[in-house]
């Protein structure tokens, strides 16, 4: 579905940057205007967005909203009318930029950002002569823009507070973090940090210390590792050992005097330098096109980033807090009607999710069944409050059924109905969906749990009520095909089943 009535975001320059803003910007549901004069940007920024689709969505365990309308236009001032957001990628030549940025005030509301992907220049550089300097920022993201959450943000004396909020909430809304620079500089951060490892690479090749394989697998299996969820200071905060950062800045007083406090110049990229590098990139990663590198970039992005979500770190602890603001499901049984199974699951299936198949894996099944049996229970107030204060339910027995092939990308959502609830028992039957394909099923007995014993006990009777409430209703129901299947046999309609569901 396409969103109605979305928010707008305007993309000035289609290339691999303004591609990716402009997934990003769509994904999370808001209408996208891209304008570019080269006449080859449709087909670019159309490959950017199939990737984009095919990852993205499988950051969250929430469904996205509706993806937004993206459209093509020859004419910038059509393309920036009525935008909120406006994102400036073209080449890095500041007279181009403010061709660029007079042809957009001149069409585009007081009231819009304006933000320049630009890697270096500063917005003091960008606004020269511009009719609205304040209405200019930098907004520098990180390849691939759709994936990666970071985006620096340098402001201006006149970008005032209540824009700078509006940036700060629209790149959170979108799942970005907004990094707000102090004071401006070239090269703003990142890169200033980026170049310093690049400038000492490129030595380290011209003097035939290393090939580029080997200096890409001192980052991937060294420091890359630990900076990816403790960055740079962090890392050397636990290198000082029990006394932290104190005992490490002792340590290397003396390092200022050192020969590698020196290296500060560029090696000259002569024709001989630039041919060794070229040929050992060559060697090194020749193999796959740079289609295939970028969907392998993809892939592992989407497992690092998922494994920190798991821990609440880092780039993670963003994914999970997006979450939280974009999941629109119903928190509790009063915004549901319970003539029906309850809804409780939407998310796309994510990359890592594919097993040597190329479907969904086994156990991903029995995840997204565990967290829809989660979600019920957090329907029914059985919540994370609840289980502080001491009492849980334990899944006892599962059954799953695998109905229908699903890939990586596709959108399910999970239903689930109230077989039983008696006691201390509860027993629900879940159906997974891909569109009106039904795809699995799973059934779970539950068994309500002291947690300080560890023992079942019966549910108190403000719990038992809502689950008594479900049940009732979900009683008019019919049995639901599946339930009460076993391995390896088909459902056998059996006469005890009137007395009472089975146990998967």
């Amino acid at each position: 579905m396409v969103a109605s009535g979305a928010r707008k975001a305007a993309i000035i320059g289609g290339g691999v940057i303004g591609g990716g803003w402009a997934a990003r910007f769509a994904l999370m549901g808001w209408n996208v205007r891209i304008h570019d004069t080269d006449r080859d940007a449709e087909r670019r920024i159309n490959a950017i967005l199939g990737r984009a689709r095919a990852s993205m969505p499988g950051l969250w365990d929430v469904a996205l909203p509706d993806e937004g309308k993206i459209s093509f236009h020859d004419d910038l001032a059509e393309a920036v009318e009525g935008a909120e957001w406006i994102q400036e990628s073209v080449p890095e030549r500041l007279d181009l930029k403010h061709e660029v940025y007079a042809a957009i005030q001149s069409a585009c509301t007081e009231t819009a950002i304006i933000g320049s992907s630009s890697s270096g220049f500063r917005p003091s550089e960008l606004a020269e002569g511009a009719a609205r300097p304040g209405q200019i920022v930098v907004a520098h993201p990180f390849n691939p823009v759709y994936l990666i959450p970071l985006v620096e943000i340098v402001t201006g004396p006149g970008t005032g507070e209540a824009r700078i909020e509006r940036i700060r909430s629209t790149l959170r809304d979108i799942g970005a973090h907004p990094l707000f620079l102090r004071r401006e500089i070239d090269a703003h951060i990142a890169d200033r940090l980026l170049a310093a490892v690049w400038r000492e690479a490129l030595w380290l090749v011209s003097d035939g210390v290393a090939d580029t394989a080997e200096i890409d697998d001192a980052i991937r299996y060294g420091f890359g590792l630990r900076w990816a969820q403790m960055g740079l200071f962090e890392t050397y905060r636990i290198a000082g050992g029990e006394a932290g950062m104190r005992q490490l800045l002792t340590r290397l007083g003396a390092s200022p005097n050192l020969p590698w406090s020196k290296l500060t110049d560029m090696p000259e990229l002569t024709d001989e330098l630039v041919e060794t590098i070229a040929s050992q990139s060559d060697a090194q990663s020749g193999r796959h096109s740079t289609a295939e590198l970028e969907q392998i970039r993809d892939a592992n992005l989407v497992s690092i980033l998922r494994g920190l979500k798991t821990r609440d770190w880092g780039a993670g602890r963003l994914l999970n807090a997006t979450d939280r603001r974009i999941d629109g499901a119903p928190k509790g049984l009063d915004a549901l009607s319970l003539t029906g199974p309850l809804p409780t699951g939407a998310r796309a299936v994510p990359l890592d999710w594919s097993d040597i198949n190329g479907h969904m894996t086994e156990h991903r099944y029995l995840q997204a069944f565990g967290d829809a049996t989660d979600r019920f229970l957090g329907l029914v107030g059985c919540d994370a409050e609840y289980i502080a204060c001491g009492h849980s339910y334990f899944t006892a027995e599962t059954h799953i059924r695998h109905l229908a092939e699903i890939r990586a990308g596709a959108l399910i959502e999970i239903d689930t109905q109230l077989l039983l609830a008696e006691g201390r028992r509860m027993q629900v039957f879940h159906r997974m969906w891909e569109s009106s394909r039904l795809v699995a099923t799973a059934e779970h007995m539950l068994v309500h749990v002291d947690l300080g014993s560890r023992r079942a006990v019966a549910p108190p009777a403000d719990l038992k009520e809502r689950l008594d409430k479900v049940a009732a209703a979900h009683a008019h129901l019919p049995r639901p095909e599946g339930a009460g299947a076993a391995v390896g046999r088909p459902l056998e309609r059996k006469a005890e089943t009137d007395a009472g569901p089975e146990a998967g």
